[in-house]
């Protein structure tokens, strides 16, 4: 069976992936189902730069032979704070801290920022590296604005805080379904899915 090598440890991205490529018939891993235990340096500047040094580094091991390798870099970007947390947004206030201290502090750090200022995105940038060699890259995103405060149990990270006006709910209060539909990961997913068909 064909394989997928997604380049993640997280849990909740792992389920999306699974639930949006389900029907490529290839075989879906994590790096850990693949046996991969490498350090990858992010240093790239933009989301695509990140997801691309990631699919490289992954691809380049031997475990990854014969597969697709799916990196992404996604995170939150939120105008009135002149696009932070951007790149950062997984390490934002540091590697491992709990995503409720995130929010709350970005959160806080809107204090008094009127609604029509609080506009805000989710972006996802993938990159596929195929066996062949071929590098590509695309990105999805989804408009929204930050919330005043945390709403909704479902998804993870900073979809409790990410209001989308269409739905009149955050992400969070999404069902699984309905966000793989509009997020920025469920649409970067489907035109990668478009390559490899």
């Amino acid at each position: 069976m064909k394989k997928i090598i997604f380049a993640t440890g997280n849990e909740g991205k792992m389920r999306e992936v699974r639930m949006i490529l389900a029907e490529t018939g290839y075989e879906i891993l994590s790096m850990k189902e693949a046996g991969i235990d490498i350090d990858i340096v992010e240093d790239g500047k933009t989301f695509e730069e990140n997801a691309m040094i990631k699919a490289k580094a992954i691809a380049a091991t031997p475990e990854a032979a014969g597969a697709v390798v799916l990196a992404d870099d996604s995170g939150l970007e939120i105008d009135a704070l002149g696009g932070e947390p951007g790149i950062y947004s997984a390490r934002y206030e540091g590697e491992d801290t709990p995503y409720e201290i995130k929010n709350r502090k970005l959160i806080d750090r809107l204090e008094g920022v009127p609604d029509e200022k609080r506009t805000a995105r989710f972006v996802c940038a993938i990159a596929a590296a195929f066996p062949n060699g071929d590098v590509k890259s695309v990105r999805g995103t989804i408009e929204g604005r930050i919330n005043y405060d945390p709403v909704g149990e479902n998804g993870f990270g900073y979809d409790p805080i990410f209001y989308v006006p269409e739905f009149d709910c955050t992400t969070a209060q999404l069902s699984p379904e309905q966000k793989n539909e509009i997020s920025h990961r469920g649409k970067a997913l489907r035109m990668i899915k478009e390559f490899m068909e």
